[in-house]
C-alpha cells in the first residue's frame, strides 16, 4: 500500500493534469468520479492537497516574510 503522503501526491498530479485539458470530470484510482463544477473549485481542491502535502511532508510555507532593505551607503 502507498504511503498517504504519495497518494495525495499521485492525486494532485491527476488533479493538475486534468485542469490542464479543461475537464471537469475527474475519475480517481479507486474508480470514484468527482465532476467540479468550475474551474475555481478544482483549484481550490489542489490548493488543499499542497496544504495537506506540506503538512505530512514537514515542509511548511514560512508564515511571515521579512524583508532586510538599505539605500547601500
Amino acid at each position: 500500500m502507498a504511503s498517504p503522503l504519495a497518494s495525495l501526491i499521485a492525486w494532485r498530479d491527476e488533479l493538475l493534469a486534468a485542469r490542464a485539458t479543461g475537464a471537469r470530470r475527474f475519475r480517481d484510482s479507486n474508480g470514484e468520479e468527482i465532476e467540479y463544477r468550475s474551474v475555481r473549485e478544482l483549484t481550490a481542491a489542489i490548493s488543499a492537497l499542497d496544504r495537506e502535502i506540506e503538512k505530512l511532508s514537514g515542509r511548511a510555507m514560512p508564515k511571515t516574510i521579512v524583508f532586510k532593505t538599505s539605500k547601500g551607503l
